[in-house]
């Protein structure tokens, strides 16, 4: 079982809170460095005060490219905090800290990728052809295609790093010092959703779209519990990620990109806002359930964690 996979003799609780810790500073504080660093040469070189840039005056010091190259440069860096954490202070391998199978099932987060990247554009496409009159087309060569590089190389990271953090450590951490799967699966979709509160978004449309980031947090949590792998999770979070980079941007929104349309209605929270928790994601739970053949749902998702086998038990290396 998943979380089982990471009980080992390095399984105090210490570790584990301290790893929270650690892991989310060596991201958010240590990984912004980059694009401090040259915010702050950058204001200077132009005459001005880096200390008194506001949030959004800080996203308009470089280019969208720029500016999303460097944003994405701390997930790198939080990556490899991850890493060197869970193998030098777990003695945690990459497989064991993300899958309850021998190794890494890529085809499950390239279906994911598939299926939600399908979607994206779909609904997109449909959405410009349905009302126009809100979208520009924003197709500019020479800074969509650099685009798509930094997108494609580093959006997967971004969105990889946040799996590791709640769906690989901290659900793991949480499961094993509480003994069930309960409080992971509902602590870590809303401290994921939480994380999300000083979007632009939720300035935009109001705290009533915190619903759907933490429902978001839900669905990704259970992919990860009833799959016993982050690898849906993984794919769906890059899926989501990379094509709202490319395809749609808004000045209301997180990213801000040269992507191929911008938005430019002006959104309310209404019923549609929440489509995806009342359709899209069901459908797709309903989806993966089908092809992976879920079962046993209470258990795996609010069940307890027995540890009376030893995590090398052949059981738990031929999961699924």
């Amino acid at each position: 079982m998943f979380i089982k996979r990471a009980a080992n003799a390095q399984n105090e609780s210490w570790r584990w809170i301290l790893g929270f810790i650690a892991i989310f500073v060596g991201c958010q504080v240590f990984g912004a460095f980059p694009f401090v660093l040259a915010l702050i040469v950058k204001t200077i070189q132009d005459g001005g005060n880096s200390m008194m840039l506001d949030e959004s005056s800080m996203m308009q010091v470089f280019s969208p490219n720029t500016t999303l190259f460097l944003l994405m440069l701390t997930f790198v860096i939080g990556t490899i905090v991850w890493y060197l954490w869970i193998k030098y202070v777990h003695k945690l391998n990459w497989h064991e800290a993300t899958t309850s199978r021998s190794k890494f099932d890529w085809s499950r987060a390239w279906f994911a990728f598939a299926v939600v990247g399908i979607v994206s554009i779909v609904l997109t496409a449909v959405g410009y052809y349905l009302e126009p009159e809100i979208f520009i087309w924003n197709y500019q060569p020479d800074k969509f295609w650099i685009l798509v590089i930094i997108a494609v190389a580093l959006v997967p990271i971004q969105t990889t790093w946040e799996e590791l953090y709640f769906r690989s450590y901290m659900m793991q951490g949480l499961g094993l010092m509480a003994g069930n799967r309960a409080v992971p699966y509902i602590v870590t979709s809303v401290i994921f959703g939480m994380m999300h509160i000083f979007n632009p978004e939720v300035a935009k449309l109001g705290y009533v779209v915190m619903f759907w980031y933490v429902g978001t947090g839900f669905l990704l949590g259970t992919f990860t519990l009833m799959d016993e792998g982050t690898e849906l999770a993984i794919g769906f979070h890059a899926a989501n990620n990379l094509f709202i980079a490319l395809l749609v941007t808004a000045d209301w929104t997180a990213f801000q990109t040269d992507s191929l349309l911008i938005d430019i209605s002006d959104p309310e929270a209404t019923f549609t806002t929440f489509l995806p928790l009342l359709m899209y994601y069901p459908l797709l739970i309903l989806l993966f359930s089908w092809k992976y053949k879920w079962s046993n749902w209470k258990e795996r998702l609010l069940g307890p964690v027995h540890l009376d086998k030893p995590v090398e038990d052949p059981e738990f290396e031929q999961l699924n």
